[in-house]
């Protein structure tokens, strides 16, 4: 793998093999987290709604006190990544934001930030999906909610406590009691015949493929009881990397329909939309 780098000791950017890659050990994006990424679909060499990822970026970053990314030296920096990797065939291109190296604390320098572009294969997807309900909750009222940083060491302790349990994806309740997210998705369920998904006011993730479904396909954001779970009768999970993934069980209550009409009708609407445009 080749990566594009830019910021200390790269300037305007570079691709390097990914095993030359240097980056201080004083980043703070190593030392304490301080950095934000997105998580981009590639197909044929062409990106699918990085503008919205980019957008959500800067979101992040300015929720982080981080100087706007700039993103004409970031889609430089994919062009780049992308065109030195060409055998990868569909790709998750994963663009990195951090603060550059500073402290061995939390303070902040105000210096130069890094930028890393890697460009790697994109897992294939299960047809259908076990989730399982964390013993642990969302903050939905934390400094970090709704945002992308690389701070993910919780969500790498779920999937391994969701995966202990024989599931692929761990979901999480708020502080609220009610439903807010997956690790690394979004959810959707079913419930008296109505598409429905957390709103951003319970602390998911805004997700570009969440955003895309609600547009495209329709549905509604509603608060959503953990104690409904039992009434589902299908649900979801939209992410970049899944799509549209059908749920088959949550907390090993299988439910009735997988997929049913609902998540088919979305996953159908999502799969025509994104062929027919990649910059939606």
């Amino acid at each position: 793998m080749r990566v594009w780098i830019a910021g200390a000791g790269y300037g305007d950017g570079q691709v390097v093999e990914a095993e030359d890659a240097r980056i201080s050990v004083l980043d703070h994006g190593i030392t304490v987290g301080d950095g934000v990424f997105e998580a981009v679909k590639a197909v044929g060499g062409e990106t699918f709604a990085l503008t919205r990822h980019l957008h959500r970026l800067a979101r992040s970053a300015r929720a982080l006190g981080l100087a706007d990314p700039d993103f004409e030296l970031i889609r430089h920096g994919v062009r780049q990544a992308l065109d030195a990797n060409p055998e990868t065939g569909p790709a998750r291109v994963r663009i990195t934001v951090t603060a550059g190296p500073g402290p061995l604390g939390s303070e902040r320098d105000a210096g130069e930030q890094t930028y890393v572009v890697a460009v790697g294969p994109l897992p294939a997807v299960d047809p259908r999906v076990d989730v399982a309900v964390m013993p642990w909750t969302r903050n939905e009222n934390g400094g970090l909610t709704g945002v992308k940083s690389t701070s993910y060491a919780e969500n790498v302790r779920s999937l391994a406590y969701a995966a202990e349990r024989g599931a692929g994806e761990a979901i999480f309740a708020n502080t609220s009691g009610n439903l807010c997210e997956g690790t690394g998705s979004n959810i959707f369920v079913v419930l008296d015949g109505r598409l429905v998904t957390p709103p951003l006011s319970a602390g998911p993730l805004a997700g570009i493929t969440r955003e895309l479904v609600l547009e495209w396909a329709g549905g509604e954001e509603s608060d959503v009881p953990m104690a409904r779970l039992a009434e589902v009768s299908e649900a979801f999970l939209a992410s970049t990397g899944r799509d549209v993934q059908p749920i088959r069980a949550i907390d090993g209550r299988v439910l009735p329909e997988s997929p049913g009409p609902v998540t088919r009708k979305a996953s159908e609407v999502l799969t025509q939309r994104s062929a027919a445009d990649l910059d939606p």
